[in-house]
């Protein structure tokens, strides 16, 4: 079997005790390629250190996420830029709103935002945008940039079926993980209504495990929960929810 997981926080302490061996867990579920998008640049040594220890595997983004978005964001964002310059990053991301945490942040957040993808263009790079309590805002900027060719994922999607096709006109892909498990989830009650070619699969471990790990720490290796939940959902098998999705990420991310 060979599955992706599209967006896995590898270099979070939550692995710090045991990291090489997760990891290996992973592989040994399948799982081999991993897609490790940045939170701001006090992540950026531990995530190429990740990608030298693991070379074949690994595949990093850059990006300024946007419950990080701060007084100092504009720095920040010289930090995605010169990393841009510097390094090989596959995907600006995570990207994006988060009204969630933050509301009085939510201008700036946006141009941070609207700047990124901008940047993903004349790179021609994919996004990967983070959205919480923000869809009326992510959309907002997205369509500004309709019809330029923009594409990418939605990670962590969660929202209805209309706002699903709503992110597939504006070129994303939807990452499902854990949430697809849960019984108050409610993606599953639509999923199989999308084109399997619109949908990649991910863990954002350590974060949103799937059933029966729910509230315990996640993993990448628990991606294969997630195929195994879409393939019951489309009534195909797991392998070839393994297939499909991974292909889709290789047109995403081009590797």
């Amino acid at each position: 079997m060979d599955l992706t997981d599209t967006h896995t926080h590898l270099y979070s302490e939550q692995f710090d005790e045991d990291r090489h061996a997760m990891i290996q867990r992973a592989m040994d579920a399948g799982v081999n390629r991993f897609f490790l998008p940045a939170i701001d640049s006090e992540t950026t040594e531990a995530m190429l250190q990740l990608q030298r220890d693991f070379p074949e595997h690994i595949h990093l983004m850059t990006g300024l996420h946007p419950t990080h978005v701060k007084e100092n964001y504009e720095a920040e964002l010289d930090h995605v830029l010169l990393q841009l310059d510097k390094e090989k990053y596959v995907a600006i991301g995570e990207i994006g709103v988060d009204l969630y945490w933050d509301q009085s942040t939510k201008d700036i957040q946006m141009r941070a935002f609207h700047q990124q993808i901008e940047w993903a263009l004349e790179r021609d790079l994919p996004i990967v945008i983070h959205c919480r309590d923000a869809f009326d805002e992510v959309f907002e900027v997205l369509e500004r940039f309709d019809g330029q060719g923009l594409k990418g994922i939605f990670h962590c999607f969660t929202g209805t079926l209309e706002r699903a096709h709503r992110a597939i006109k504006c070129g994303m892909k939807l990452g499902i993980g854990g949430v697809v498990t849960f019984k108050n989830g409610k993606i599953d009650q639509f999923l199989n209504q999308i084109d399997l070619k619109h949908i990649v699969l991910e863990t954002d471990a350590p974060y949103l495990s799937p059933v029966p790990y729910r509230g315990k720490r996640n993993e990448s290796a628990y991606v294969k929960l997630v195929a195994e939940k879409v393939a019951e959902l489309f009534n195909k098998s797991v392998e070839e929810i393994a297939r499909i999705t991974t292909s889709n990420s290789c047109e995403v991310f081009g590797v």
